[in-house]
């Protein structure tokens, strides 16, 4: 991104060809060079496989062909449901080759889930593997719509195996040109409120994350860029699938389970150079001695929830990099984000993306001036934003208010054009006539060295109608105690407006979070609201 930030965002114009398909018009562009390394997967055993854009042009071609042969149509509905190994970037480039519409889902999916998932989606495929194979099996019986099941795994009766298929299909393909505006994807939502919606996109999105790639991941064609995120939200197209391959940069993918300590040790020895990780990570990856490492990262993002502005510090004075924050949703791409080419004010999600006009309005949709408090929305239809909500028209209309796209996350902007979080609508909260936003108190609470997670919420309240109440998880050698309580409320105090502080702390080994790693707010709402309602019934 040029320096000036100003002049590239005033003179940015969107230019979306007629037909587009990101698997043919940039992954098979880039395979014309043989010698193009594409993606680099590791897991923890140590095993390593690499791959270069030609040969995923040679799988997804065989792929395509294999869908073509099972009867899968151009606008079929197909659940990918696979870890992170490579098979899952051959599968979303044969689906999207094929023109059908990936429906990715996470593997931490439950049975009843994927049955919810496949019927709202009318979807006519699954592509899993065996571990995740008996959870499909389990309700197949409830999956009518479902005509073929296929394995990435040992062969399995009812399962069409992928290898196989794969091995015998034609690495020839030449498919139908799909139309930019042709539904390609359905991600479902991670489901913080109410039951996941399923949010459309069409291949002008995979268009749009050529910002990603190269607006907030400021990702060279050298770079190897790693994305910790699961294959089945969101984030993974934005960092592990299209941002990344818009710029030709090779992918760095690992399978297995988080740890803060391996994470690091990663980082150092597979010379990681750009790095995407969310906040939740981050937090524990700072409690770690960070000046033990040598690191090759030269820049490093979060996205996902707000990232606290003393983690940005930790972890910049133990690494050298600053951790540039972006915002974005399951329905858009990154709209609003931080680059080196505007100093980085700690906590602000940034400015908003070129091709994003980004205001805070009211809620009758007025501009607000700086520093008033509002809701996020992007102005218009840019190619960026999703088509709808999976056949429910009615809840598309709802986002909707005059030209504004809504959001339904609270912040404001101040008079430098810099955005800041304050919560999602619903996790504000109302409190003896103040409004107090979670974030600025679950930020103030993580600056205590005690404190490892917090979460926020409104707990009721006789007098004040709603009270701070925050849950916190304690780092190791830290014990729970009313002193310590005590101790993290004046902290808040000090550390902010002294009507924010947690009138009630309640100190738990973990929080409740969303399968994508958020926390669930609206978990712990519910469980206070309940809480207090048994207290009342009980006293009288």
């Amino acid at each position: 991104m040029p320096s000036d930030y100003d002049k590239l965002y005033g003179q940015f114009r969107w230019e979306v060809p007629e037909h587009f398909n990101f698997a043919t018009n940039v992954v098979d562009r880039y395979a014309d060079d043989p010698s193009r390394m594409a993606l680099f997967w590791a897991d923890e055993s140590g095993r390593e496989e690499k791959y270069t854009f030609d040969q995923l042009r040679d799988l997804s071609n065989r792929f395509a062909n294999v869908l073509s042969a099972l009867g899968i149509e151009r606008g079929d509905v197909v659940l990918v449901i696979l870890p992170r190994i490579p098979a899952w970037q051959v599968v979303m480039l044969g689906l999207l080759k094929a023109g059908a519409i990936a429906a990715p889902g996470a593997t931490l999916l439950q049975p009843k889930d994927i049955a919810y998932r496949a019927n709202l989606s009318e979807a006519r495929a699954v592509i899993t593997d065996t571990e995740n194979s008996p959870k499909v099996d389990g309700v197949r019986q409830q999956l009518p719509g479902l005509k073929q099941f296929i394995l990435i795994g040992p062969a399995q009766p009812g399962w069409v195996n992928y290898a196989e298929e794969i091995k015998n299909a034609s690495s020839e393909f030449v498919p139908t040109p799909t139309r930019a505006d042709d539904p390609a994807l359905l991600y479902f939502t991670s489901g913080t409120t109410g039951g996941p919606k399923m949010v459309q996109h069409s291949h002008a999105y995979t268009f749009a994350h050529r910002l990603t790639g190269e607006y907030w991941l400021d990702l060279k064609p050298t770079d190897l860029h790693w994305n910790m995120s699961d294959t089945g939200w969101a984030k993974a197209a934005y960092s592990t699938l299209f941002g990344p391959w818009h710029t030709g940069c090779c992918v760095f993918s690992y399978s297995g389970p988080f740890d803060p300590r391996k994470t690091l040790e990663y980082l150092e020895k597979y010379k990681i150079t750009t790095f995407c990780a969310p906040p939740t990570a981050f937090r524990l990856m700072v409690t770690e001695d960070l000046k033990k490492y040598r690191f090759s990262l030269r820049h490093v993002v979060a996205a996902g929830e707000p990232l606290n502005p003393e983690v940005i510090e930790i972890w910049k004075q133990g690494t050298g990099t600053t951790i540039y924050d972006g915002y974005g949703q399951t329905e858009t791409i990154i709209t609003v984000c931080n680059h080196p080419s505007f100093p980085v004010k700690a906590g602000s999600m940034g400015k908003p993306m070129p091709g994003h006009e980004m205001a805070i309005v009211d809620g009758e949709g007025n501009e607000l001036p700086p520093h008033e408090e509002g809701e996020i929305a992007l102005k218009g239809s840019p190619p960026s934003l999703f088509l709808g909500y999976w056949k429910e028209p009615g809840l598309t209309a709802a986002r909707r208010l005059g030209p504004w796209y809504l959001t339904g996350d609270k912040a404001y902007k101040d008079e430098d054009g810099y955005y800041w979080f304050v919560g999602r609508a619903d996790d504000l909260i109302i409190s003896a006539g103040y409004r107090i936003g979670p974030f600025e108190v679950e930020s103030a609470l993580i600056e205590h060295d005690a404190v490892v997670e917090a979460a926020v919420v409104a707990s009721p309240d006789l007098v004040r109608g709603h009270i701070v109440k925050a849950f916190v998880v304690l780092g190791q050698g830290y014990k729970a105690s009313p002193e310590l309580a005590r101790e993290l409320q004046e902290h808040v105090k000090k550390t902010t407006a002294p009507y924010k502080y947690p009138r009630e702390i309640e100190f738990v080994d973990s929080l409740p979070k969303t399968i994508s790693g958020k926390i669930r707010r609206v978990e712990l709402r519910k469980r206070e609201t309940e809480k207090k309602q048994l207290q009342r019934a009980s006293s009288g």
